[in-house]
């Protein structure tokens, strides 16, 4: 867990303008713990998607205001409430996470993420520094300091640090996104297959620009 610090101390010490993105799971929250050590200010990018739980967006404010966290909320520029089911999950996705993110991601350099390699075969290969092409161009350095964690090492480090967690885990949620797309997980041994109805395995954020 200590190579997790280092990468996040080096990272920021080359960075002029950073930032991280957090839906607010498990590993996102113990992300932003780790960060808050060395940069308390550190602009902490949320996606309002029109369709997270309502536990989601409580928890979310219950910790801004306990952590006293820089919350920049992101939102598209014109909603679209239902549209994965109007149209699809990836126009739904694309309207309401990955253009507004992408939009936002313009105005850093560097990008902290809660991405772990355990989590999904699309993240097997994931370094804790690339660099990542946004769609204008721009090259950021997306930095995933948790690549290497086990959901195992979150959870332990969340318990150690006493760190409460979205109450929607005790309910047995595995992976956490908006309410339409989110199930319990069919497959107990793929905790992401609760997710999209096993459409597929990411919204987009995480993709690079063709």
């Amino acid at each position: 867990m200590s190579e997790a610090s280092g990468v996040i101390r080096a990272a920021l010490a080359r960075a002029q303008a950073p930032c991280v993105t957090s839906s607010f799971q498990a590993e996102c929250v113990v992300l932003m713990h780790l960060l808050r050590a060395e940069r308390p200010d550190l602009p902490v990018l949320f996606l309002d998607t029109c369709h997270h739980f309502a536990e989601t967006l409580a928890y979310r404010d219950e910790l801004v205001r306990a952590w006293r966290l820089n919350l920049i909320v992101l939102r598209a520029a014109q909603p679209r409430v239902g549209l994965w089911q109007a149209e699809s999950t990836d126009a739904c996705c694309r309207r309401h996470k990955v253009a507004p993110l992408f939009a936002a991601l313009e105005q850093y350099d560097v990008w902290f993420t809660a991405l772990r390699r355990e989590q999904s075969p699309s993240r097997a290969t994931l370094r804790e520094v690339e660099p990542f092409r946004l769609p204008g161009g721009t090259t950021i350095h997306r930095v995933s300091p948790l690549a290497a964690w086990t959901t195992k090492d979150v959870w332990a480090y969340a318990r150690q640090h006493g760190i409460p967690l979205l109450p929607l885990y005790a309910r047995g949620y595995t992976s956490i996104g908006c309410e339409p797309c989110t199930s319990l997980p069919p497959d107990p041994a793929n905790p992401r297959s609760g997710r999209w109805g096993g459409q597929k395995l990411e919204c987009g954020i995480h993709v690079q620009a063709e």
